[in-house]
């Protein structure tokens, strides 16, 4: 597609697309020199393109040239690097790549006639845009960080519940019981770390407010007890999640991504409860695979509280790994091999925290 020309970089951007941005199911979007400071998120619209709607509702233009703040609270709409010419029978989905979501970081994508985010309608031509609203932490970036990621579609690619019996008999895709209801149930993980039934061991953490600023292009930098606080369950496992605070926990089932498929996490149910789970829902081909030094890896959940305080119980279903079928199986699959920041984890935050 980059050969073809249907994936483009902006001549005046980063530079070339680039072979590491080139993922196992996706390529990772960078950002580009200008972004702007709106008053509310938007869509374009299936007539106006987002240079238009810019116009109504940008307060101010802001260079990313040597760095920028994004600050708490606010709503950026970034230029990426990357555009698109796509053939007719092609369509795309988007999503936070996992470094991005740990840091509730809320970040989509937005086209010129969209009516979604984070869709690209099939045959689409024009340039890309993220919509940016750091939620907890302030946030430095410049010109080429990678934070969201896109995946490119022919055709019906979802697999049924039936061919995830069939995979899932094959090569187990989870280490116990497969719950299978239009997709692969994943519940959290409440007990772990000797923590069953009695105050005891870390679970999860939870976001402190009014931090310092994170620097995206730093790894393994920052103390985590200076921007996270520990979370520990009450009697019979469970968590009161609080109004408006952001959480990072973990799946109880450690999961499989085989070779010739890829996955998406999508909410269990609306009606589930008071929060949301997972910003950033990509699994990559290979992801917990043993062949790839995985042997099963635990989803790390993304958990927002919103308007009442709601009592999550160990065991409870929180989303659903949708699998879909790769149309070959990838050169390169998700692991070490190609610098995977989280291939065989378990409980984790984000990689800009010092891990241990």
């Amino acid at each position: 597609m980059i050969a073809r020309g249907e994936i483009v970089a902006d001549p005046i951007g980063p530079g070339p697309v680039l072979p590491e941005q080139v993922q196992p199911a996706s390529l990772d979007l960078r950002l580009g020199h200008r972004a702007w400071r709106v008053r509310a998120s938007f869509l374009a619209g299936r007539d106006r393109d987002v240079a238009e709607r810019l116009a109504d509702f940008a307060m101010h233009e802001i260079d990313l040239d040597g760095g920028a703040v994004l600050e708490t609270g606010c709503v950026y709409v970034v230029e990426l690097a990357e555009k698109l010419a796509l053939p007719a029978d092609i369509e795309a989905a988007a999503n936070a790549k996992s470094s991005t979501g740990r840091l509730d970081l809320l970040t989509r994508m937005i086209t010129d006639r969209s009516i979604e985010f984070d869709r690209v309608a099939a045959g689409y031509h024009g340039p890309l845009y993220a919509e940016i609203s750091p939620r907890t932490f302030s946030v430095l970036v410049r010109p080429g960080m990678r934070l969201n990621q896109i995946r490119f579609r022919r055709g019906e690619a979802v697999i049924d519940d039936a061919g995830l019996r069939a995979l899932h008999a094959r090569e187990p895709l989870v280490d116990g019981e497969a719950l299978i209801d239009g997709g692969l149930g994943f519940s959290v993980d409440l007990t772990r770390r000797g923590a069953t039934n009695i105050e005891g061991g870390i679970v999860g953490w939870r976001a402190r407010r009014h931090c310092g600023l994170i620097d995206l292009d730093l790894v393994n930098h920052y103390e985590p007890a200076e921007f996270w606080e520990p979370v520990r369950p009450g009697r019979r496992g469970i968590v009161i999640l609080d109004p408006g605070a952001f959480y990072i926990l973990v799946s109880r089932e450690a999961v499989n991504i085989p070779p010739e498929t890829a996955a998406e996490m999508v909410p269990y149910m609306a009606i589930a409860g008071e929060f949301r789970v997972h910003y950033a829902g990509f699994f990559d081909p290979g992801f917990g695979h043993p062949a790839t030094g995985g042997a099963g890896s635990r989803g790390v959940l993304e958990v927002r509280c919103y308007e009442a305080p709601f009592a999550l119980e160990h065991g409870q279903m929180v989303g659903r790994l949708v699998y879909e079928r790769m149309a070959e199986v990838p050169d390169l699959l998700y692991g070490a091999g190609i610098g995977s920041s989280y291939q065989g984890q378990e409980l984790r935050l984000s990689k800009h925290f010092k891990a241990g």
